[in-house]
């Protein structure tokens, strides 16, 4: 059985709601120490940091707006100091900003979903990593999405190249961070019941896009969080880095 995830401590950004909030309350659950990273949902982060504690868990909350990039060293060394250390950052905050067609958008929606969405996870991994390099291993998780292959959906180009951005990274850390004892991979979620998609995405669309998914439905946040577990788990995965593991019903079979 795995178990080592108790004991583990896992610093999740954009994780008041959502696949960030289900990842959270599971890791806690089998015993992790968490720390919960929230910029605008304060309340949402509060109810769930409630439930972590009501259920025995080990939970922090920590704000910031991550698409200024010295809040991402602010908030990974605050980690650090209340986990002493950081064994698994989950980058997992972002945005669609809105949907803006290419030609329509302008430089500071430009600059707004790429510093949320790619600089950010450059950040808070650039902060992360002298950390992990001086015990000779991490383990670091980044959510891309089903957009980084398909170019995503309409007006979603900038987020889909966004996300590319996250795929390529990913595997580019991998193989600079693999002799240092750190694993770094990612998940990509399909078409996830999220605020993400209420804000964003209309009952149009996601009918539409329901009737292009092999198993029939859209997912939930809870269908994403066994990747994430058996990306940080050593004892089910040692042997995988630079990998994007696909969460998507059959959306998209690469």
């Amino acid at each position: 059985m795995m178990n080592d995830i108790n004991g583990r401590a896992v610093l999740i950004t954009g994780a008041s709601t959502g696949i960030g909030a289900a990842v959270a309350e599971r890791f806690a659950a089998l015993g992790a120490r968490v720390v919960l990273h929230y910029n605008q949902s304060r309340q949402a982060a509060e109810v769930l940091q409630d439930r972590i504690l009501s259920g025995g868990g080990d939970v922090v909350l920590l704000q910031g707006d991550l698409a200024e990039p010295t809040a991402c060293d602010k908030l990974v060394h605050e980690a650090a100091e209340k986990l002493d250390g950081i064994d698994l950052l989950i980058n997992n905050a972002g945005t669609m900003c809105g949907r803006t067609f290419i030609a329509e958008a302008d430089n500071s929606h430009y600059d707004r979903v790429m510093d949320i969405n790619a600089r950010s996870v450059y950040a808070c991994c650039h902060a992360v990593l002298p950390l992990m390099r001086s015990r000779k291993r991490g383990n670091i998780i980044n959510v891309t999405s089903i957009a980084a292959r398909n170019g995503g959906g309409s007006g979603a180009g900038l987020y889909a190249s966004a996300k590319g951005f996250v795929s390529t990274f990913t595997r580019a850390l991998a193989k600079e961070e693999a002799g240092n004892g750190i694993r770094v991979n990612g998940v990509a979620p399909g078409t996830i019941t999220t605020p993400f998609h209420e804000r964003d995405s209309s009952a149009a669309q996601l009918e539409a896009i329901r009737q292009t998914i092999p198993l029939g439905r859209l997912g939930t946040a809870e269908d994403c969080v066994g990747a994430f577990l058996f990306l940080a788990s050593d004892q089910l995965s040692s042997y995988v880095t630079g990998q994007v593991i696909e969460v998507n019903g059959g959306q998209l079979m690469p």
